[in-house]
């Protein structure tokens, strides 16, 4: 059965990369899996659960329980309870974004960006929009950014391959982004708040490394990529918003709707609240402003620029297929799979940069917020000014932890599952997974591999 799941969850990812030739949603192969892995862990009950070390400490905090089966049902149902709490968080914070996002596409607020990027050169325009993505994403998050900069494209390209190369290259850009910043990614929000990190210092040490990441991908396409875009945005689309809403409600709700995005950092570090609560306060006051806005205007035009109209537009197949790829992947964590690789990762490598872009790159598969985890509980983490003990413990700001977020936040973008901005910008734009393996993701990796060797340099040549 501990075998079982592991093939279910290959076979599955086999469906999900083969989407189109096999004509079956992503969504429903995702949901398949995370169905059927819970569903093999139950019945095979603790017999599945010899690896798993959250098992052996739960019955070490619960001696009177002693070891049956009655007992393993009852922790993997706590199991699945706390993991379906952290991934609905996820869920709701995409959900909340998104619909904040497509309400400031019915303004046609994303006109005040897209007006004033005038190139269609598309060299240029990658440089652009890839740049801006990076400093956004330490911002706000890449997932954020992602959905943000998604909307843009979908009103800046035209052509379907100039769309998802550009799409490619943004979902690299807020990985990269998302890694130098203690509030970019959730990994790097882990490793901050668990104290293996702290803000200054990996800003300073991840930020050059990053910027490889990005730089060595649009060097490459700088020589690769010819002609000119085919713009989207033009005078129907403008003349079709004059009909509709006024420049007042679209400046409003533009610069409302991403202070509301920029505002969610603030608010968690303000409250200490999940990122999802940030997200949903701004969502309730955008909805609030629009009703106030819309009030006397005639019913479809209300309904067209209402939270519960765009709400229509939001694509919720994406968000079933986030539930249900993170609820396989916890399901694995639950039986112990992703901590037995950590350790044969320790056992089989031993060296601390291998271990970390070994890592990176299972991120592009596995979600690297369990990985990171498995990490993070491997090895305990020492006393500031601590001496490092190889293979047992690293103290604060040590390369160890460092490298693992750089490593965890950028090779996911070696597949578009890889990473949250990946999964987000496949639902908006569609982008298949074969044309993402093809096209982007030996750019993914050459990017990744030269801001890590960027990383290595750094830590024994300046640190």
């Amino acid at each position: 059965m501990y075998i079982l799941m592991v093939v279910v969850f290959i076979l599955g990812y086999l469906a999900i990369a083969l989407e189109h030739p096999l004509k079956i949603d992503k969504a429903a192969s995702a949901l398949l899996i995370g169905a059927i892995t819970w569903s093999i862990l139950a019945l095979a009950g603790e017999s599945v659960l010899e690896n798993s070390v959250e098992y052996m400490e739960f019955l070490a905090a619960n001696p009177a329980e002693g070891h049956n089966d009655m007992v393993a049902n009852h922790f993997i149902t706590e199991s699945l309870l706390h993991h379906l709490s952290e991934i609905a968080s996820i869920l709701f914070f995409l959900l909340g974004a998104m619909t904040i996002v497509e309400l400031i596409d019915a303004h046609e607020g994303f006109a005040i960006i897209t007006d004033r990027i005038n190139t269609a050169n598309k060299v240029k325009l990658m440089w652009i929009l890839s740049v801006l993505t990076f400093f956004l994403s330490a911002a706000l998050d890449n997932l954020t950014t992602s959905i943000v900069m998604a909307a843009l494209l979908k009103k800046l390209v035209k052509g379907k391959e100039d769309l998802w190369l550009f799409a490619g290259m943004i979902i690299l850009a807020a990985n990269a982004g998302g890694a130098w910043s203690p509030i970019g990614d959730v990994t790097t929000i882990m490793l901050w708040i668990g104290g293996q990190v702290t803000a200054a210092n990996i800003v300073l040490k991840l930020i050059l490394p990053s910027l490889i990441c990005l730089i060595v991908p649009l060097i490459i396409l700088t020589f690769t990529m010819k002609g000119e875009v085919e713009r989207k945005l033009g005078m129907v689309d403008k003349a079709h918003l004059i009909d509709r809403t006024t420049p007042f409600e679209q400046n409003l709700v533009f610069f409302l709707g991403v202070g509301s995005l920029l505002f969610v950092p603030i608010f968690k570090t303000v409250t200490h609240l999940p990122p999802f609560m940030g997200i949903l306060f701004g969502l309730g006051v955008l909805w609030t402003v629009t009703e106030i806005l819309h009030r006397s205007k005639n019913h479809t035009d209300r309904s067209k620029l209402s939270v519960i109209g765009v709400l229509q537009k939001v694509d919720t197949p994406s968000v079933l297929f986030f539930l249900g790829i993170l609820a396989a992947v916890a399901s694995l964590q639950t039986a112990g799979h992703l901590r037995f690789l950590a350790s044969f990762l320790e056992s089989s490598i031993g060296d601390m940069y291998a271990i970390n872009m070994v890592i990176g790159l299972l991120s592009s598969i596995v979600d690297n917020v369990p990985l990171v985890a498995g990490a993070m509980g491997m090895y305990d983490l020492l006393p500031v000014g601590a001496e490092a003990i190889a293979g047992q413990a690293y103290p604060v700001d040590h390369a160890f932890w460092e490298f693992l977020a750089y490593c965890a936040g950028t090779g996911g973008s070696c597949l578009i599952i890889g990473s949250a901005a990946g999964v987000a910008v496949m639902g908006i734009l569609q982008v298949d997974f074969i044309w993402y393996m093809k096209n982007i993701s030996w750019l993914a990796f050459v990017g990744y591999i030269a801001g890590a060797f960027t990383y290595i340099l750094m830590d024994y040549a300046l640190f």
